[in-house]
């Protein structure tokens, strides 16, 4: 087969992706495509950087912060290959996800002037591209894009798609001075959870903040598997009134809006099926502007938020399933089918 020129193959991938946002594409097929062009573009040596097998430890180990990392770079990539590097983010993002994405780490650059930093640490090219397995419409593979404040963790099972943990953060979470003053990233995670915890009256409030102390960091951290001790804390959406329970829901959307339609629905079914159980909590002060966490937990996913580092203007959000990071179900069902044939 004739060999398609990187820049080629980034306008047609990017074509495909712009087509599958006004038809319901399936997602797995747009990451497969997307997956395949990239590698594609890549030499060996590139490749052997970017790729690792499905089974591999690295494959979950994820973190947040600017830290050493597995994959290959942003800034290692030519033009063409960011290109095609940028479509992959896309085919597991909606145009929100996108943006938020393309913004932290357009964020590094703020940082970079904020911190008098030469460019080693903060810079927006130190976001990384791993693929896990062999791109395939009906096989096992994952990938995942990291960097400082973002990181998508994607698996693929038989055209099935799971995207957790899924972590956004940023810092400055509110530009307050430069060019870019004002800028305020994840605002919506923001204000819409603290006007819902304005919405609750006393005795629900009461409930619902488990300590006026904000935690120092999201509770779960980077580990491989989501868990908290003890019972679920806070107000139960079963104690909250019509209005109180639409303006959760919009905020759950916030979250799962971040994903493709498809992806977004299938979070919100989780939502749905477990409605009844899910509980929102509240740690820290109540005024924009102070130290503050929450999460909504339920039987299958939780979420967490803090707003406490750099005097309460440092954002961090995550998704986790609670037996679905990383796919574990997914592939566990695929693994048990195959073997029970």
């Amino acid at each position: 087969m004739k060999h398609i020129p990187p820049r080629i193959a980034a306008l047609a991938v990017c074509a495909v992706l712009l087509t599958a946002a006004y038809q319901r594409a399936n997602n797995a097929s747009m990451m497969t495509l997307a997956a395949k062009q990239f590698l594609d573009s890549l030499t060996p040596e590139e490749k052997a950087q970017a790729t690792f097998t499905l089974d591999s430890a690295e494959r979950e180990n994820w973190f947040f912060t600017p830290v050493p990392r597995k994959g290959l770079a942003l800034r290692d990539m030519t033009p063409a290959q960011q290109h095609l590097a940028t479509a992959l983010l896309t085919a597991g993002l909606s145009q929100q996800g996108l943006i938020k994405a393309e913004t932290i780490m357009s964020m590094e650059d703020v940082l970079k002037v904020m911190e008098k930093d030469d460019g080693e640490r903060r810079n927006p090219g130190k976001y990384y591209f791993s693929i896990f397995g062999t791109p395939s419409d009906t096989g096992q593979w994952g990938y995942r894009v990291e960097g400082h404040h973002l990181s998508q963790n994607y698996t693929i099972s038989n055209g099935r798609v799971i995207d957790a943990p899924s972590f956004f953060g940023s810092n400055p979470a509110e530009v307050r001075e430069g060019p870019r003053k004002g800028v305020r990233l994840l605002a919506q995670e923001e204000d819409r959870a603290r006007e819902l915890l304005n919405a609750l009256d006393a005795g629900q409030k009461k409930t619902c903040i488990i300590t006026t102390d904000a935690y120092k960091e999201i509770v779960t951290s980077n580990s491989k598997r989501a868990q908290l001790d003890g019972k679920p804390a806070g107000l139960p959406l079963s104690k909250m009134n019509a209005k109180q329970t639409q303006m959760l829901m919009d905020l759950l959307d916030v979250y799962a809006s971040n994903l493709p339609q498809q992806m977004a629905e299938a979070r919100m079914a989780q939502v749905k099926q477990t409605e009844r159980d899910i509980y929102f909590a509240w740690a820290g002060v109540a005024e924009r502007g102070g130290p503050h966490y929450y999460r909504i937990q339920s039987p299958a996913f939780l979420i967490e938020y803090d707003n406490t580092q750099n005097d309460a203007n440092h954002i961090h959000t995550v998704w986790r399933d609670w037996t679905n990071d990383f796919g574990a179900d997914l592939l566990k069902q695929h693994y048990n089918s195959s073997h029970n044939q």
